[in-house]
């Protein structure tokens, strides 16, 4: 299997605040001509030549024309909060009504603020102040950093936005994987492809989204193949894990579906099966119980010979190597103001919390009570 890695076009990974994703515009100055909540639709912006009360409709997000100095803002919570690679700011269909120019920016805040909470939050540049051009998907690499939870477009001086989209990795609260069971492919929870044989008429990424598909069109699915080959997507989970439940839905693909698949895993003991290859139904949700026991870290999904699936779910629990692997990853990309309130909420005290933040990345010699945040257990 090949290493999980940034990709050479950061826009491959997930869309962290997708609608698809749970991403929501939690607050906008304006959108006197277009919704803020069309920002994050999953699918492309689409023409429209309907006008309505407010004049033309677009889908997308617009504000009025500007008759004072300012700019405009819409504030967005990440579907999943990660780490950001690119960010796109889609003016499709705006061409004499886009922002001239667009700046955005992140921040990581614990819990569920509310939007006047957020204005207070440390705002931090994603992408410095950049000229727009109109009817274009406007891509802006991010160097990653820090972890971040929310991100704010501000439009200037004012105008319309089809979509906006933040690529990153995604990097959960591993606090959130100590309760029980959870799905260690789920890109909420961290899951990530990182290899794929075809995907002619939907992209993998969507095997691992959260909820059912209600389309064909939400999930996996390749090109026929007219050899004697067969199709396959690699994963990277959301940190080292022992699977004991596999989900293969093959719902709403029925004259497509694969006629068999297998699951084979990469872990310290090297590559183990998983699930070896087995029978599938189409339209169907198949459920294996798992006895290997075995920690793997990579996931690989082969259907044979080829065709679409809806989802792939991994069920199971992290590793103590793999909790504190990504315990660490996580702990080490929160900002410095979040990193000390998380530690002082475990009864660190601020002194020593203000010294373990700035000496990141942490060492192996711990207070018990960080060890027990960062690395569980």
């Amino acid at each position: 299997m090949t290493d999980p890695a940034r990709p050479a076009d950061p826009t491959r990974l997930p869309d962290l605040a997708s609608r698809a994703l749970g991403g929501a515009v939690v607050a906008a100055d304006d959108e006197f001509f277009a919704a803020k909540e069309n920002l994050l639709l999953p699918h492309p912006p689409q023409a429209r030549g309907d006008f309505g009360h407010h004049g033309k409709e677009y889908d997308g997000w617009e504000t009025r024309r500007r008759r004072s100095p300012g700019s405009d803002r819409a504030v967005v919570r990440l579907g999943a909060p990660g780490v950001v690679a690119a960010v796109v700011v889609d003016t499709a269909h705006f061409t004499g009504n886009f922002p001239p120019r667009a700046s955005v920016e992140g921040a990581a805040v614990e819990g569920h603020p509310a939007p006047a909470e957020l204005q207070r939050a440390d705002w931090r540049p994603l992408v410095p102040l950049s000229d727009l051009a109109g009817d274009t998907a406007n891509v802006f690499p991010v160097e990653p950093d820090r972890r971040v939870t929310h991100v704010r477009l501000t439009i200037h001086p004012d105008g319309g936005v089809a979509r906006l989209r933040v690529h990153g990795t995604p990097l959960p609260d591993p606090r959130l994987l100590d309760a029980g069971p959870v799905d260690l492919a789920a890109t909420e929870n961290g899951g990530l492809v990182t290899g794929v044989s075809d995907e002619f008429y939907g992209r993998p990424q969507q095997l691992l989204a959260p909820g059912p598909a209600r389309s064909m069109g939400e999930g996996w699915e390749t090109r026929r193949r007219r050899d004697d080959g067969h199709d396959w997507v690699e994963l990277a989970l959301a940190c080292e894990g022992v699977v004991t439940l596999a989900e293969l839905d093959t719902s709403w693909f029925l004259g497509n579906a694969p006629a068999s698949a297998a699951l084979t895993g990469s872990g310290p003991d090297g590559d183990v099966v998983v699930l070896p290859r087995t029978r599938l139904q189409p339209d169907t949700r198949h459920r294996f119980p798992l006895a290997s026991g075995s920690a793997v870290h990579r996931v690989r999904l082969d259907v044979f010979p080829d065709g679409g699936m809806a989802r792939l779910r991994l069920w199971g629990r992290p590793t103590p190597a793999g909790r504190a692997a990504l315990g660490r990853r996580w702990f080490d990309a929160l900002p410095d103001v979040p990193a000390i309130e998380v530690l002082q909420a475990a009864g660190v005290p601020a002194a020593e919390a203000g010294r373990l933040v700035g000496s990141r990345p942490l060492g192996d010699d711990l207070p018990p009570a960080v060890a027990r945040l960062v690395l569980g257990g």
